[in-house]
């Protein structure tokens, strides 16, 4: 399992429990040493994520949702339609990232929760200022989607595929 991988792995972890997960529990589960897992949650929580570190292990902060990592392949033009298909499901669209061959992880938080926010995030990217992550890896990209239950985020999931723009991992 590559390192961003396990990230994915421990973010979905802590947002689908209700009591902190000690890191030995975590460095048993993904065959890696404490310290290991200690810098994973150092780089997440350098990426956005509020992960609370208890006598007891670690933690989401503010209020619990269920997370979940899509594969996603689309065009420029068919970015709205994603986020919408993610939006009118409940979701809420975390970040988006990509794994490059020769960089490997690159993301950016984006905090997606409405269709205007979607609208906003388009028109910056096609008005030419900046390309779009997706962009460097063919349309291929990974967003990190949260909702209020795994249901939710089954039915995103289904719609997603539904739509096409869903790749198999």
């Amino acid at each position: 399992m590559k390192a961003h991988e396990r990230r994915n792995e421990i973010l979905s972890l802590l947002g689908n429990t209700s009591s902190p997960i000690p890191a030995g529990i975590l460095s048993d589960k993904f065959a890696v040493s404490r310290q290991v897992i200690v810098q994973d949650i150092a780089l997440l929580r350098a990426n956005g994520y509020d992960i609370i570190s208890t006598n007891r292990g670690y933690c989401l902060g503010g209020e619990i949702r269920c997370l979940r990592v899509f594969k996603c392949r689309h065009t420029l033009a068919e970015l709205i339609e994603e986020a919408e298909t993610i939006i009118d499901r409940g979701g809420r669209i975390d970040d988006v990232f990509v794994s490059h061959r020769v960089y490997g992880k690159i993301s950016a938080r984006l905090d997606i929760v409405t269709r205007t926010h979607a609208e906003e995030l388009y028109r910056s990217l096609v008005s030419g200022a900046s390309k779009p992550l997706m962009s460097v890896t063919d349309g291929y990209h990974y967003h990190t989607v949260s909702a209020d239950s795994q249901a939710a985020l089954d039915d995103i999931e289904c719609a997603l595929r539904g739509r096409g723009f869903l790749i198999e991992i």
